[in-house]
């Protein structure tokens, strides 16, 4: 949970901990799922219809904001840092990651089409998004839909990401390119 030495200050920290997740339970109901040792400095919100699934010691920072209609998991040991994730079908973020406050999303949400712009999205709009392990997503930066990003990477700030990024690279940019190879040892 952190370094809260003084035993009072602690329970009273685990005591909120407790009721915020109280309350997100009670509030979302079956469409959160809480993994123990979840530490709130912000607030989670969930969109109609969005399912969520968050591991064990996650960290929510800010305001994270989760909407669509889908399934999004994020991993053990996570920091949600004032995020939007749109899910229209499945978004997955492994554990260890660094999520600040950027946008993701698996869905174009319409159609590029003009006469098909106002029709519900078809097919092509949405693509599932899968963010690997020990990942960090800079602030300002855009995941777009059906990217997958390698484990140990590294998405800038700012960068618009629109094609999958390998394992242990850094990207910046827009749109987003590998600016740097992380060796072994690093």
């Amino acid at each position: 949970m952190g370094k809260i030495e003084n035993p009072v200050l602690r329970a009273g920290a685990l005591l909120f901990f407790a009721c915020v997740r109280a309350w997100l339970t009670v509030r979302y109901g079956r469409r959160l799922q809480l993994g123990p040792g979840i530490v709130f400095k912000g607030w989670l919100v969930l969109g109609r219809g969005v399912r969520v699934s968050i591991g064990a010691n996650c960290r929510i920072g800010k305001r994270v904001l989760i909407t669509g209609h889908g399934q999004v998991t994020v991993g053990n040991d996570t920091l949600l840092n004032g995020c939007w994730i749109g899910c229209a079908q499945q978004v997955d973020i492994g554990s260890s990651c660094l999520i600040s406050d950027c946008d993701i999303v698996d869905t174009d949400f319409h159609n590029l089409p003009p006469r098909l712009r106002h029709a519900p999205a078809v097919g092509r709009a949405v693509a599932p998004v899968h963010i690997g392990d020990n990942v960090w997503v800079g602030a300002r930066s855009i995941v777009l839909k059906g990217v997958t990003i390698g484990d140990h990477s590294v998405v800038g700030a700012g960068a618009v990401v629109r094609e999958d990024v390998a394992s242990r690279v850094v990207v910046a940019g827009n749109p987003a390119v590998v600016v740097k190879h992380f060796r072994d040892d690093e």
